[in-house]
């Protein structure tokens, strides 16, 4: 029997392309350059499978266009915003993501920008680097300690827990706003606040692990950074449509905040040009997720929702 054929839509860790090509017809991006709308239309005509990345945005439009024999749309990535649910059950197809396969990887990232941001670390590579730096003395390149500060975690689901562990390590007190309370263990003594506003009076750090949604994007605009403490840092490792980029750079300005850490961004890779000018501002190119280890386990999630589907079983992170 002919092996179903899978069209990937970009070049993937080589163990997953090693899976790829032993299981399937694989229909590879070599080139991992991003496909159009037309051609992605195009390339599915004789798949029985896609295996996407958030780069592919799937349109009811495209949806359209798909042949009926494609059963299975599956993400390498726990974010589906680029998905059309709806689109995708009207025409039976299954769409589904790759859950927790990058919560440890994506936590210890926002403790690095937590820590870059809050010491300086930018700032600090550049003076070495440029051939600046003539010594030590008491007052060169002072951050904030975070021991003792208060973390505000923004989304308390696996990641944000996985980063209120790693924050009580460096003697933190963790707050935070989630959709709905947690329930007594996961929360490990965390402080919930019922809205996003109470907890941005009392976060010295912000930590933004939200999905991004209608309802969350732009949710920290100017309105809500004045509530934020004087001197606060704030990080984002979710989705850069949840920061309004021209209230936080204002504030980076101004100095109502002391700095941010930033793995991701509106329009990226085309973040706002101010960014790039700001001192304060310790960003990264989307790496959250950018481990051996964990880049392979979403590969593997995928390719798990995409052998249960052609074989007839439920797919484990199914979206519909």
């Amino acid at each position: 029997m002919p092996k179903p054929t899978i069209l990937v839509t970009r070049r993937l860790p080589p163990a997953v392309e090693a899976r790829l090509r032993r299981d399937y017809d694989a229909k590879l991006n070599q080139d991992d350059r991003i496909y159009t709308s037309d051609e992605l239309a195009a390339l599915a005509a004789d798949a029985d499978g896609m295996l996407i990345c958030t780069s592919e945005k799937i349109t009811p439009a495209l949806v359209e266009k798909l042949p009926d024999r494609l059963k299975v749309i599956a993400t390498f990535s726990v974010g589906y915003e680029h998905i059309d649910i709806a689109a995708c059950e009207a025409r039976g197809i299954v769409a589904a993501n790759a859950p927790g396969t990058m919560t440890e990887a994506t936590a210890d990232l926002a403790m690095l920008l937590i820590l870059g941001a809050a010491r300086r670390s930018y700032e600090a590579q550049q003076l070495v680097r440029q051939g600046q730096w003539k010594g030590w003395h008491a007052t060169m390149l002072l951050g904030i300690d975070l021991h003792g500060k208060r973390l505000g975690i923004y989304g308390m689901g696996r990641i944000g827990q996985a980063v209120a562990r790693r924050a009580r390590g460096f003697g933190m007190e963790i707050h935070y706003h989630n959709r709905s309370r947690l329930p007594h263990d996961l929360e490990a003594q965390a402080t919930y606040h019922a809205t996003l506003e109470d907890l941005l009076r009392v976060s010295d750090i912000l930590s933004i692990n939200a999905p991004s949604t209608p309802d969350t994007r732009n949710a920290l605009n100017a309105e809500r950074i004045a509530l934020l403490p004087d001197g606060a840092v704030v990080v984002n490792t979710a989705r850069g449509d949840m920061i309004d980029d021209v209230a936080l750079i204002g504030a980076l300005k101004s100095g109502k905040l002391r700095a941010a850490g930033l793995d991701v961004f509106a329009g990226e890779p085309n973040l706002h040009k101010d960014f790039l000018a700001l001192p304060n501002v310790y960003l990264l190119p989307h790496i959250g997720s950018a481990t051996i280890e964990t880049r392979d386990r979403m590969g593997y999630a995928a390719l798990d929702n995409i052998d249960a589907a052609l074989q007839g079983r439920p797919a484990p992170n199914r979206l519909w």
